[in-house]
C-alpha cells in the first residue's frame, strides 16, 4: 500500500511539474526583426490600427501581431500610414486565435 502511494504522489508531482514546466515556457523572452507595418492601413487585415511585425522565416513571412500595450501604441505613429519601418521588437509571443501575439517590452528602430 505504501509502494502504491508513493508511486500516485510521484505522478502526480511529475504531472504538476510538467503543466508548470510548459506554461513557464510561454513566458520566454524573444528579440525578432522584421518589418514593422499597421494592419489595418498597410497590410488590410485588421479592423483597426494595429502593430504587425513580418518577420522572414523558413521562406515564409511570419506576421507577429503586437499587443495594444503602451509601448506598441506610442511607436505606432512611427509606422501607420507609411509603408512601415524595419524595426526589432523583443517580448513574449503568445499564439490567440491561431494568430502569433507579441507582447513588446522593446522596440527600436533598425537604423
Amino acid at each position: 500500500m505504501k509502494k502504491i502511494k508513493l508511486l500516485l504522489t510521484l505522478a502526480i508531482g511529475l504531472f504538476i511539474t510538467s503543466l508548470t514546466t510548459s506554461a513557464l515556457a510561454d513566458d520566454t523572452q524573444v528579440t525578432l526583426t522584421g518589418m514593422l507595418v499597421c494592419g489595418k492601413c498597410t497590410l488590410h487585415i485588421t479592423k483597426e490600427c494595429q502593430n504587425v511585425l513580418q518577420v522572414q522565416q523558413d521562406g515564409k513571412t511570419v506576421n507577429y501581431f503586437l499587443a495594444q500595450n503602451k509601448l506598441s501604441k506610442d511607436f505606432h505613429s512611427n509606422i501607420c500610414t507609411t509603408s512601415g519601418e524595419q524595426a526589432t521588437v523583443t517580448g513574449t509571443v503568445k499564439e490567440k486565435h491561431g494568430k502569433e501575439v507579441l507582447t513588446a517590452t522593446k522596440i527600436e528602430a533598425v537604423k
